[in-house]
């Protein structure tokens, strides 16, 4: 059986993340792993987080904090999740329900003090929705209005 980790991102992966693929229409609804850890827009305190099958990266995804956070939530201990994703050749193996569901261990070992992950999920989204469902988000029906339309606003107390 395949062993399935969360991991924070070191420079030694990026070779690996510069062959993630995703197909244009899972990118409406997030962006490519080494995009988000470069860009500008990211908090200095974000965490980037790859989920890791047998040491290879398979998916990826981003904690962050600050002003992003409280356009969700008013929870100063609360983390924002974006831009989460597999890579699209790993898709349809039940890994990104495996790493939803490591997050909340990993979130209390390496993040003392969060008590709580949120995240925004596009109302057209409807895989991603009842995935998040499926690893323990709830939702409270609070919606906010992105840039590409309402998104759900999803709840996971860790």
């Amino acid at each position: 059986m395949a062993s399935v980790v969360l991991v924070e991102y070191t420079d030694s992966y990026e070779e690996h993340l510069s062959n993630y693929y995703l197909p244009k229409e899972q990118l409406q609804f997030t962006s490519m792993p080494l995009d988000t850890i470069n860009s500008p827009n990211i908090s200095n305190s974000a965490k980037h987080i790859l989920i890791l099958k047998n040491n290879i990266p398979v998916g990826y995804f981003a904690l962050e904090g600050g002003e992003k956070l409280l356009k969700y939530s008013e929870n100063p201990n609360a983390r924002l999740l974006i831009a989460f994703s597999i890579d699209s050749r790993n898709q349809g193996q039940g890994l990104a329900k495996i790493g939803l569901q490591l997050l909340p261990e990993f979130v209390r070992n390496q993040l003392p003090g969060i008590d709580e992950i949120v995240l925004g999920v596009n109302q057209r989204n409807t895989p991603a929705y009842n995935l998040y469902l499926k690893t323990g988000f709830l939702d409270e029906n609070e919606f906010y209005e992105g840039p590409y339309g309402p998104q759900h606003i999803l709840h996971l107390r860790v």
